[in-house]
């Protein structure tokens, strides 16, 4: 064999192991219309998220009298910007932090245990207590600091906040930027916190199976991460390291080649 051709083909092996098709970049390729009643039978649709220990809250309690109210709300706030005399002008409304019980303490009504309940459940727990005391009372609860992290091979990595109720894994990777190309689609892990324990799993979005997952559906604190895929190993960092390798494997063949001539003669 000549040395020219051994060159070659260990080029050809580097450039074999560095590309990435098209069937492995395709999410949910097996999606048809014929799939669609298959998925649709056992897809749920998540409602909202579920409010949780250490999760912060803000609670607007209004009604037609509105001084009524006033002793139920905490007072809103002004900033004034670090190191200038301008002063924020739009007042902030404070926030709640679901202690380790599942409580908050608002004025007035003292605890109230919210953590287990959707947004919605827990604007009617509060509106329950406030009955009583409060005519046609009407509570608004948001979570102030709901997000989801995305790490690994994506674009954008960081923090993704969860603006509504509701954040799918492809939504949360789509705010990130979407997966570069070196990044394994068929093996994304999602990290999650459930009553104090940590679960792992992961998930394939080449699959429709995806939207039968239960982490598909995103919740508060989740982590996702997407783990590199072998291409990495020759991506633009490692060039010299393969170039390295190639020059290797063709002076061993030279050697080789050298070798066997010299035994022929």
């Amino acid at each position: 064999m000549k040395i020219k051709h051994v060159l070659a083909l260990a080029i050809m092996v580097v450039i074999a192991t560095g590309c990435v098709t098209q069937k492995q970049m395709t999410y949910m390729r097996d999606a048809d219309a014929a799939k669609t009643d298959s998925i649709n039978a056992r897809f749920q649709a998540k409602a909202q998220t579920i409010i949780r220990n250490g999760d912060a809250l803000t609670i607007f309690v209004t009604a037609l009298d509105k001084e009524a109210v006033t002793p139920y709300n905490l007072p809103t706030v002004v900033y004034a910007t670090p190191g200038s005399n301008s002063v924020q002008t739009t007042p902030m409304l404070q926030y709640y932090i679901v202690d380790e019980e599942g409580d908050v303490n608002m004025p007035v009504l003292g605890k109230v245990h919210l953590a287990g309940l959707t947004r919605e459940g827990a604007e009617e727990a509060v509106r329950a207590r406030l009955e009583t005391q409060v005519v046609n009372p009407s509570v608004q609860v948001r979570l102030v600091n709901a997000h989801v992290s995305v790490l690994g091979e994506v674009n954008h990595p960081g923090r993704i906040a969860m603006a509504g109720d509701r954040l799918t894994i492809l939504e949360a990777l789509a705010a990130a930027g979407d997966l570069t190309v070196y990044g394994q689609r068929d093996n994304v892990l999602v990290t999650r916190e459930v009553n104090g324990k940590i679960e792992l799993a992961r998930v394939n979005l080449r699959s429709t199976d995806l939207l039968n997952s239960p982490y598909y559906y995103l919740q508060q604190n989740d982590v996702i991460y997407v783990s590199p895929n072998k291409v990495r190993a020759v991506s633009s960092a490692n060039v010299s390291l393969w170039l390295s390798m190639v020059g290797t494997v063709a002076s061993a063949a030279t050697v080789i080649v050298t070798v066997v001539n010299a035994a022929r003669k």
